[in-house]
């Protein structure tokens, strides 16, 4: 991941999910996430950030390269490890859910922090990953202001549904279930608050997608 972006910018980064439109399109997130998060435990996030969404989502655990969103996950009660999610500080088969929330398109080996994920899962266990897929208006308006020089999505790379998917093959993953929420263009000032749907939609803001290690 690109740790120096967010440890310059970690507060600006939290702080955003306390304004409007953050309030709302994060609920959207988290509403959209939750089913497939079960009640098994332990769950770890990987790229864990400043720990919204693990708090939000019952996510005990979380790793993350950048000490600054550590130290404020730390803060709403996460057990944090520092690290990156291509080489994972655990052991293998230790945990009953993995959490990816609006992380891969930020790490700088996508397949292999997949991998990492499922080796860390427990046999026939489930991966919870959001993620805003390519063919999403969201992600052209996020790559257009990364061009720009945006601080964040300068680093930002999104990949394609079907990118997603071979990479979860890849990495021992299959039986991908989906849901989509935002279906509101980018950019606007507020947001009426939406409710997830089942399935896949290409106009989707953002995607959940549960997959099972084989």
């Amino acid at each position: 991941m690109s740790r120096h972006s967010f440890d310059a910018y970690a507060r600006k980064y939290d702080t955003w999910y306390d304004t409007e439109p953050g309030r709302t399109l994060f609920a959207m997130e988290v509403d959209c996430l939750r089913p497939f998060i079960d009640g098994d435990r332990p769950w770890l996030e990987v790229g864990l950030g400043s720990g919204r969404f693990a708090r939000a989502l019952g996510t005990k655990y979380g790793v993350d390269p950048s000490r600054p969103l550590l130290t404020i996950a730390r803060d709403r009660g996460i057990q944090v490890v520092q690290g990156v999610g291509e080489e994972l500080p655990f052991r293998s088969g230790v945990f009953a859910g993995v959490l990816i929330a609006l992380a891969l398109c930020f790490v700088k080996d996508p397949e292999r922090v997949l991998r990492e994920a499922g080796r860390v899962l427990r046999p026939g266990r489930r991966l919870a990953l959001g993620i805003i897929l390519k063919e999403s208006p969201w992600a052209d308006h996020y790559a257009r202001l990364g061009r720009e020089g945006h601080h964040i999505y300068r680093n930002a790379r999104f990949y394609s549904r079907a990118e997603v998917k071979t990479m979860l093959g890849r990495a021992g993953f299959g039986d991908l279930t989906y849901r989509s929420a935002l279906t509101q263009p980018p950019g606007l000032t507020r947001y009426p608050p939406e409710s997830p749907v089942d399935g896949y939609r290409q106009d989707a803001g953002f995607t959940a997608i549960k997959a099972l290690k084989q």
